[in-house]
């Protein structure tokens, strides 16, 4: 019998990434989860591990290299191999108009989103191709793919995942390591109540248009990373997925 697939999930603890957790538990996947809380962290490893599986928490904040590397190396420690990474830690920041934006929020942003998504990459990245194998998914957004007024530093940071995203996928592609990304729109989370400050009316303004009406639910957006890790899309590899309700398409 063949050890199940090994699938490391970056800010796992609350939104898209718990829920991608779940869907590869459902599988049957071994799991390693990470993010910044301990408590959370056991306590949802324990829940997978209550879904059948073997799930291990491994605190990490993707800022720092010496945690990521520990991340990598627990993992393989653990199971032997990396099968999947999703690199879903992030943060929206301080949402407000250029001319309100400082040099502190711009760091605080980009070494989450930017320098977090590199140094994953780049451990992750060394095990797979030793490996010969291996999928990766980095979470964009659609603020990667277009312009939003009020969020510019996160709207600079997710278009630099994409970058990172296809040139990871480029590096990675003859060596048998796919890199894709996910690039959702508003998701039922609490960062969707962040990003529109609280704001209900705001909220429902920005949901009316969409296409869909509509917020997508984690799970949704789980879905398709799950797809993208898998190998249904063994040849698919340097591409952002937009989930998004049909927003970018209009």
């Amino acid at each position: 019998m063949t050890n199940p697939p090994v699938a490391l999930v970056t800010g796992a603890l609350t939104g898209i990434g718990r829920a991608t957790a779940v869907a590869f538990a459902k599988l049957g996947h071994s799991l390693v989860v990470s993010g910044r809380h301990d408590e959370a962290g056991t306590s949802l490893a324990a829940e997978l591990r209550a879904m059948g599986v073997q799930a291990e928490f491994v605190r990490a904040d993707v800022r720092h290299e010496a945690d990521v590397r520990n991340l990598i190396d627990k993992t393989v420690e653990r199971f032997g191999r990396l099968d999947i990474a999703v690199n879903n830690a992030g943060t929206e920041g301080q949402l407000g108009a250029i001319t309100d934006q400082s040099a502190d929020n711009y760091s605080a942003t980009f070494d989450t989103n930017v320098l977090g998504t590199l140094l994953s990459l780049k451990h992750e990245m060394r095990v797979m191709f030793k490996q010969g194998s291996g999928a990766i998914v980095n979470l964009s957004s659609i603020a990667g793919q277009v312009g939003m007024a009020g969020a510019s530093v996160y709207v600079a940071s997710k278009h630099a995942v994409e970058g990172l995203t296809k040139s990871a996928a480029l590096e990675g592609a003859a060596a048998g390591v796919r890199v894709n990304a996910v690039a959702p729109g508003p998701v039922a989370t609490d960062m969707l109540t962040r990003f529109t400050g609280g704001n209900e009316e705001a909220k429902a303004g920005f949901l009316a248009s969409l296409p869909a009406k509509r917020a997508a639910l984690p799970e949704e957006i789980a879905q398709t990373i799950v797809f993208l890790a898998g190998d249904s899309a063994r040849y698919l590899t340097g591409q952002s997925v937009a989930v998004d309700g049909g927003y970018t398409a209009q």
